[in-house]
């Protein structure tokens, strides 16, 4: 019996996933490679247990980008993992966003981390990574991001 292929999923389930599971990563790190020293990488990941790495191959034929990838998991107590990565430019821009833009998160900390994302990818898309203002900006933008909370 051959493989089938992933059915795609509802926008309101990407969302939950996301809201649940999801995270809105910006990487800023050096390179010689650019003028400023300085290359930014925008990813979007969602993580889960191998045993739903199908549900990850769904939100791939969703999205229509990104790979999937095992994620080797050496932390006692914790199993192993499969990563859902959306890592280019232009797949981030032109696919990742509008659709998060279009069905909206609903926790508060996953929207406050997609609008700082935008924010940035905006800086991106207009080249102001290539200037040491626009990199100081994004950097400033991005310690705002993924900050743990205590309730």
């Amino acid at each position: 019996m051959g493989r089938t292929k992933p059915l795609s999923l509802s926008a309101d389930y990407v969302v939950g996933l996301t809201d649940g599971e999801g995270c809105f990563y910006v990487n800023l790190r050096k390179s010689p490679r650019y003028q400023t020293g300085m290359v930014v990488q925008l990813h979007f990941h969602l993580k889960m247990q191998a045993s739903d790495k199908d549900v990850l191959r769904q939100v791939k034929m969703t999205l229509g980008c990104g790979n999937v990838y095992f994620q080797h998991e050496n932390r006692p107590n914790h199993v192993q993992c499969y990563r859902f990565t959306v890592a280019s430019h232009r797949d981030i821009l032109g696919k990742v966003i509008p659709f998060f833009q279009k069905h909206s998160l609903r926790t508060h900390t996953k929207k406050k981390n997609f609008v700082l994302f935008c924010k940035i990818a905006k800086l991106v898309e207009s080249q102001k990574h290539l200037t040491p203002i626009g990199l100081a900006r994004i950097a400033k933008l991005k310690k705002l991001m993924n900050q743990r909370t205590v309730s």
